[in-house]
């Protein structure tokens, strides 16, 4: 998906007359593709057609729509298991089986084609004797349930929240205003604004990302729900759905689906009692954030001219973009040091993290087997420290001769940044350049635009890293770290 992206980027037509380097437009489709929102070149250099393919890769690359793609080849693995359960019964029959066994000594020479949906097998394969249990059908059709109950949550978030933000812009004069003279179509700024939002990209169409619309409360709280509803707090939304279907419908299925949620295979699919402390987990981060950027950053210069109501919805939601979503109404650069140490945290944290105070009889009773490679890897802080020495080693001119933005704490929150995903950024300033160069010149992009080319490249590999980084959570079990 990256490479299609860059792709067509390159032959696509920008906005304006420089066409940026080919090493950016690989970074920003990696950047798409993975919704890590790390930027190295102005957003509104591309064309509208441009942002309609970042709006395709950011769809594609959401943690929602993958998961979606994963429950349609759980159903088609469980059509298999059971065509392969059902040959095996046959083969095993023996010789001296009674007269009456023939018809299962006939299923086993039945070919059944591995393209073939379940009710496909059981209208050309009934005749044969293949069984299904009850428990296999209830199952199977609970996988179908479980997938359009994934895809219409996709689909009414997205509907509906294009369909709130068009009519906000539409009726406030001053986003209006913005849109218009950025010379963006209205319809591309809310699709693209609600999928970037729900999937956690963090990309916006214009330059100063969420800053020009901090005067916005309406519309940084219409984007604040899509940022909890695509990630931390997925998966109780979903179980409250499921239960609110279950009880309109009264299908067997969904009932099957809350009793079940670890036979479903499904990993956004957590029992009540998990659902309900990732919600105090995620509110709770959240509540510490508010708190701490309030009593900190409350006269910061990025929310000068706000008055009180604009300064408190402005706070909640740079906070709520830490986990992960990366948008932005203030300049990082200009928050406090032991802010950003808190964010960085907080970035580094997966979404699914919850406080369990109690003993976890669920994941007591798992036995998980672990191979000897699971004990050869590296832990998660192990990769990013290799990382953030990577990328000083790269740097090491521009630290030693401009340390004012390229400090250890500027590249450590870059870093983890892109391995979260999330896409903040304390971007670049000319004023902060000890020896000014004459040539500087400030513009909207992020930290990483200001890097060699061999540094992009790293950051390009830690993308890839953090948004596969599910594969490789159980690295580190063979250090010791006890004193004995």
């Amino acid at each position: 998906m990256s490479l299609l992206g860059f792709l067509v980027l390159k032959v696509s037509k920008p906005r304006t007359q420089v066409r940026p380097k080919d090493i950016d437009l690989f970074f920003t489709s990696v950047s798409a593709s993975t919704v890590s929102s790390m930027t190295a070149v102005e957003m509104e250099v591309f064309s509208n057609p441009q942002l309609i393919l970042l709006t395709f890769l950011m769809l594609t690359g959401g943690e929602v729509f993958t998961s979606l793609l994963g429950l349609g080849f759980a159903k088609l693995n469980f059509t298999q298991q059971l065509i392969s359960k059902n040959r095996v019964n046959t083969l095993q029959v023996p010789h001296h089986a009674p007269p009456n066994a023939h018809e299962s000594i006939e299923l086993a020479v039945v070919s059944v084609p591995q393209s073939m949906n379940r009710e496909q097998i059981d209208r050309e394969f009934g005749s044969h004797g293949i069984i299904v249990s009850s428990d296999d059908k209830l199952k199977y059709n609970s996988i179908s349930f479980l997938g359009y109950a994934v895809l219409g949550y996709l689909m009414v978030v997205h509907v509906l929240g294009s369909s709130l933000i068009s009519l906000y812009i539409s009726v406030i004069p001053s986003a209006r205003e913005v849109i218009r003279s950025k010379g963006l179509h209205l319809l591309t700024f809310s699709l693209f604004t609600v999928i970037s939002s729900f999937s956690n990209c963090g990309f916006l169409p214009t330059n100063e990302n969420m800053i020009v619309f901090k005067k916005n409360s309406g519309l940084l709280l219409l984007v604040i729900p899509l940022i909890y509803l695509g990630n931390t707090l997925y998966p109780p939304c979903l179980r409250v759905l499921i239960w609110f279907l279950q009880k309109v419908t009264k299908r067997e299925e969904f009932s099957y689906i809350l009793r079940n949620h670890r036979e479903m295979g499904y990993d956004h699919l957590l029992s009540g009692f998990h659902s309900l402390l990732l919600v105090a987990t995620a509110l709770c981060f959240n509540l510490i954030q508010f708190v701490m950027f309030c009593s900190m950053e409350w006269n910061l210069d990025g929310l000068e001219g706000l008055n009180f109501y604009q300064k408190l919805v402005a706070s909640w939601f740079q906070t709520a973009n830490a986990r992960h979503a990366g948008e932005s109404v203030v300049d990082l650069s200009t928050v406090s040091s032991a802010m950003l140490v808190v964010f960085v945290v907080m970035m580094y944290l997966p979404p699914y993290t919850r406080f369990m105070p109690i003993r976890d009889q669920e994941n007591d009773t798992k036995k998980e087997k672990k191979s000897p490679v699971d004990y050869l890897l590296f832990s998660q802080l192990s990769y990013l420290v290799i990382f953030i020495v990577l990328v000083c080693i790269t740097e090491r001119k521009s630290l030693k001769e401009d340390p004012l933005n390229f400090n250890v704490l500027n590249i450590t929150l870059e870093v983890v940044s892109a391995y979260g995903n999330v896409g903040f950024s304390t971007g670049y300033s000319c004023k902060r350049q000890l020896k000014p160069d004459g040539i500087c010149k400030d513009s909207w992009v992020g930290f990483v635009g200001r890097w060699s080319t061999e540094g992009k490249f790293v950051l390009i590999m830690v993308m890839f890293f953090g948004r596969l980084k599910n594969f490789c959570t159980r690295g580190g079990k063979a250090w010791d770290l006890s004193k004995l």
